[in-house]
């Protein structure tokens, strides 16, 4: 079940958008998240890795948290399971990040109504490719 918020917020969000942290990205090409942000990556986002096991994917450094991340992020793209979705969000917040995107079955409601509160647009169980595709490819 897709939680989208309205989808012209949406769409100027991914419009506007420039740098999309990857929470859980992996370095390995065989992996969703590893395609996803590929895909994104080749539309002209700038993507940050945030994986404290890795040390690089898709050319770009990779980050052990969102707080070591050392530029403005625009959406935090979340690849992890959904027990771990709270930290990150808690993150999110303190950075003032205008969007989380929590990809699909990637559902935590608490942690969603949490960063709504913050005032940040929350995207759940959704596809940022997919979305991408259908608003603006």
């Amino acid at each position: 079940m897709s939680s989208l918020p309205k989808t012209d917020s949406i769409t100027e969000l991914l419009r506007h958008a420039k740098t999309i942290a990857v929470v859980g990205l992996s370095d390995s090409p065989l992996r969703v998240s590893h395609g996803v942000s590929a895909y994104m990556q080749t539309q002209g986002y700038r993507i940050i890795p945030v994986n404290p096991r890795i040390d690089e994917s898709l050319g770009e450094k990779a980050y052990a948290s969102l707080r070591e991340v050392p530029e403005k992020v625009d959406i935090v793209n979340i690849f992890r399971r959904p027990e771990f979705v709270e930290e990150v969000v808690d993150q999110a917040i303190e950075l003032k990040v205008p969007m989380i995107w929590m990809q699909e079955s990637v559902i935590h409601e608490r942690a969603a109504a949490k960063a709504r509160e913050a005032g940040i647009t929350v995207v759940m169980d959704s596809c940022i490719l997919k979305e991408h595709r259908a608003r603006l490819g």
